[in-house]
């Protein structure tokens, strides 16, 4: 399964500059006795930075309001005039003064500005971190620098980075206001391989979202069934996968396939999932109703083969010519097979009856969407000695989800162990999704 069979990319329109403005420099350093008790900054910066200063406050006091590319373009051009012709030069040169916070910061905010101006993110990024690294930047402002870094170090593809900076911003409580802090930073964990890390990040997330008793997002959900299906692990990918599905029934498909894939199911089992998959209107694909049919062998039970035909041929995702001769050996097994139910469940209910008769007949009726009459026997089988529990257990909760018994459907699915857990945790989901469908499931992000 390619991995956009869980998650699809969102394209991320993210502006160069993150929506900060460009500022023009403080003239704090212009008068170190008005400032004396507020900053620090070097003999040796005030000399070098104060020609910069003074090209940067004319140039940035011209931008006009809403400045357009232009203008920054028009800006940046008066800034290299003032500096001998290479404003980026004449930065770069002052940073061996810049030794203490206060010149940092100063240094930085300009070297910002300067990368703004001249749309050059390596710059506008070495401006940022200079900012941050002074350790003057605190509050609101650091939330905001960070996150600006964390967007630039993602557009320059630095994805530690970026994961690194946009974490700091989260953690000092910075809300984006496009909403896509979250979204970037999962997927700059992602990127850089720190998969563990992006996982746990969407486990808290979910987490979160059920002590509220809300229905986590659909993109918390996906990203988490994404890593756990990456990683190849089962038990994860089927909790995510049941919870998706439960929350937002439009995905019963890919997280029934995710498990599917996952579970390696032998086709005595995997045929219980694809009864779900067939339940929930899940069979998207020509490639589901073959699974369907190979798994319910038309020869053991030809009246539920021939209605995965029919189904398949109704809705366009068969053709008549390529079903042709399944679907004229199955049909000509119903009829037959049909007749023989009244004598299935008579031997199935005299008393010496074995294990094996009863279980059978319960297979029987549920193949012909009898689920009443199939959960009879499959109770009387789990009451025999030598019965598969589990597999009897996890029939007679499906028989009784189909039947709108939910609450019994979802005590019996939650004994059941060994290699059909992963299948009775989908019914479970689908039943907990009819007794208590999600009415505040958020949107997806």
């Amino acid at each position: 399964m390619a991995r956009r069979f869980v998650v699809s990319r969102v394209a991320l329109a993210i502006a160069l500059s993150s929506g900060l403005a460009v500022a023009a420099a403080s003239p704090a350093m212009a008068e170190k006795k008005e400032k004396a008790a507020a900053t620090n900054f070097s003999d040796a910066f005030r000399k070098a930075a104060a020609p910069i200063e003074k090209a940067m406050s004319d140039a940035t006091s011209k931008l006009p309001a809403g400045a357009k590319p232009t203008d920054f373009a028009a800006a940046k051009s008066q800034i290299d005039a003032a500096l001998g012709g290479d404003g980026k030069a004449a930065l770069e040169a002052a940073v061996p003064s810049a030794t203490t916070p206060d010149d940092k910061q100063a240094l930085g905010s300009m070297i910002r500005n300067y990368g703004i101006l001249s749309q050059d993110l390596a710059t506008k990024q070495r401006g940022t971190l200079l900012m941050l690294e002074s350790g003057k930047v605190q509050g609101q402002m650091a939330g905001t620098l960070n996150f600006d870094a964390g967007v630039t170090a993602y557009q320059l593809k630095d994805w530690a980075s970026a994961a690194k900076y946009l974490k700091a911003a989260k953690d000092a409580g910075y809300v984006d206001p496009n909403n896509q802090l979250d979204m970037v930073l999962a997927d700059a964990y992602k990127r850089s391989g720190n998969t563990d890390a992006a996982l746990q990040m969407s486990k808290e997330e979910i987490a979160a979202a059920q002590a509220k008793g809300v229905a986590p997002s659909e993109t918390s959900l996906r990203n988490a069934l994404q890593q756990a299906y990456d990683a190849k692990q089962v038990g994860p990918s089927t909790e995510y996968a049941a919870m998706l599905a439960q929350y937002y029934p439009g995905a019963w498909s890919v997280a029934i396939g995710v498990v599917g894939q996952l579970a390696h199911l032998p086709r005595e089992q995997d045929i219980d999932l694809m009864r779900l998959k067939y339940l929930t209107n899940a069979m998207a694909e020509k490639r589901d109703y073959f699974l369907y049919l190979e798994d319910v062998d038309p020869r053991a039970y030809p009246g539920e083969a021939l209605k995965i035909i029919e189904d398949g041929l109704a809705k366009g995702k068969l053709t008549a010519s390529e079903i042709a001769a399944d679907k004229a050996n199955t049909s000509a097994r119903v009829a037959a097979d049909k007749a023989s139910l009244p004598a299935t469940a008579n031997q199935a209910m005299k008393p010496g009856a074995s294990v094996g008769a009863v279980t059978g007949a319960g297979d029987v009726f549920l193949s012909y969407d009898e689920p009443a009459k199939a959960e009879t026997f499959y109770a009387k089988a789990l009451s025999m000695p030598g019965v598969d529990a589990s597999k009897v257990t996890l029939r007679l909760g499906m028989t009784q989800a189909m039947q709108g018994k939910y609450a019994d459907a979802q005590a019996n699915f939650a004994k059941v162990t060994g290699t059909r857990a992963p299948v009775a945790k989908m019914w479970s989901a689908y039943a907990k999704s009819k007794s208590a469908p999600a009415a505040s499931a958020t949107a997806t992000q």
